[in-house]
């Protein structure tokens, strides 16, 4: 038998570690807003429908919308940042304006901005609100909603954060690796949570009166 017809050994595919370990993080994640939900309808059904519409009234439903528009199709500019990470493509190769050209970090770096926006305009949100006279310590509803929107806007905080230092060690780089396009996809699984757990929030929330 020649060393020609000796059969190669199998490769074993490993999971990657970090990816797992996010994963199991996030489900950890999960449980905590679960409990949030929990906390949010039990103290709706205790405080009785008069206290939140009353104060569901306060709420502006169109510009919460839009700023939910604006995060969810922050996961699609997120999810291109992915595609160019896995071919290994750090940064684009033509001019600005073309999409196509576009490496992860011009698609994480709007993804920033999208979700810097989204931050804006809940705090905007909350100024208003304020002054309406809904605070944290104003009633039931007031506690229940400032606690919920506002772990989800840490949560989307944090994203940016990683978002930063994502892009900054790609910079500092001298060439993409495999171990940096790992850690770029990670970082998308995290921001993908946040998105669907604020769909969820805002259903609850503004939606379901």
């Amino acid at each position: 038998m020649t060393s020609s017809t000796i059969a190669a050994p199998h490769k074993i595919n490993r999971p990657n570690l970090v990816a797992v370990g996010t994963i199991v993080w996030l489900s950890s994640e999960l449980m905590f807003f679960a409990a949030l939900f929990a906390m949010y309808f039990t103290t709706r059904a205790v405080q009785g429908p008069s206290i939140w519409l009353e104060s569901t009234e306060m709420l502006n439903i169109p510009f919460a919308a839009l700023n939910t528009t604006v995060l969810v199709l922050s996961s699609v500019t997120c999810q291109f940042g992915v595609f160019a990470a896995e071919r290994f493509q750090a940064k684009r190769t033509g001019s600005i304006f073309n999409f196509k050209s576009w490496g992860m970090r011009e698609w994480f770096a709007l993804t920033f901005l999208m979700g810097a926006f989204f931050i804006a305009g809940q705090i905007y949100e909350y100024a208003e609100l304020t002054v309406e006279g809904l605070t944290l310590a104003s009633n039931a509803y007031g506690s229940v909603f400032f606690l919920a929107t506002g772990f989800h806007g840490l949560h989307v905080t944090g994203g940016l954060i990683a978002f930063l230092i994502v892009m900054v060690r790609v910079a500092k780089a001298r060439r993409f690796t495999h171990n940096q396009a790992t850690t770029a996809i990670v970082v998308s699984y995290y921001w993908h949570f946040v998105d669907v757990v604020w769909i969820a929030l805002f259903s609850a929330i503004y939606l379901i009166k």
